[in-house]
């Protein structure tokens, strides 16, 4: 049995009781047998979204929050997508190699800034392709 699997299920036992319920009536309001209902309780088995959900709404709690106890790592995904990532700018023009290699002026890096603010931008490639469209422009 997990930690988290445990919590999960402390919470489905406490908020039961809270509400006066058997096992056999969460089973019947979600639609599950009263076996599963033990095993989730117990932390001895998983629940699937839709179980989470049902869970959520038989005993008033809120599904969001019962999902990520049911699955922290989810949790930990959402948490870590969701910190801001240096911008393709940001990047681009902290890398002294790629500007020593590619022989980028002062003047061809504040053209590149003024793409940037654009948004389209999105890789190190882009800023090279931009750049060498520039180029190529102006030599003809």
């Amino acid at each position: 049995m997990s930690k988290t699997d445990s919590k999960f299920g402390d919470v489905i036992r406490k908020r039961r009781r809270q509400m006066d319920l058997t096992q056999e009536e969460v089973a019947r309001r979600v639609n599950a047998s009263v076996p599963y209902i033990g095993l989730l309780e117990s932390g001895q088995r998983h629940p699937s979204q839709k179980i989470i959900a049902k869970l959520a709404k038989a005993l008033g709690l809120d599904k969001s929050e019962l999902f990520f106890l049911a699955n922290p790592t989810a949790k930990a995904l959402l948490v870590q997508d969701s910190k801001p990532n240096k911008s393709p700018w940001d990047a681009f023009r902290r890398d002294e190699r790629i500007r020593q290699i590619h022989k980028i002026t002062d003047q061809e890096m504040e053209i590149l800034s003024q793409v940037a603010l654009m948004g389209e931008v999105r890789s190190t490639h882009d800023f090279l392709f931009v750049l060498n469209t520039i180029r190529h422009a102006l030599e003809g």
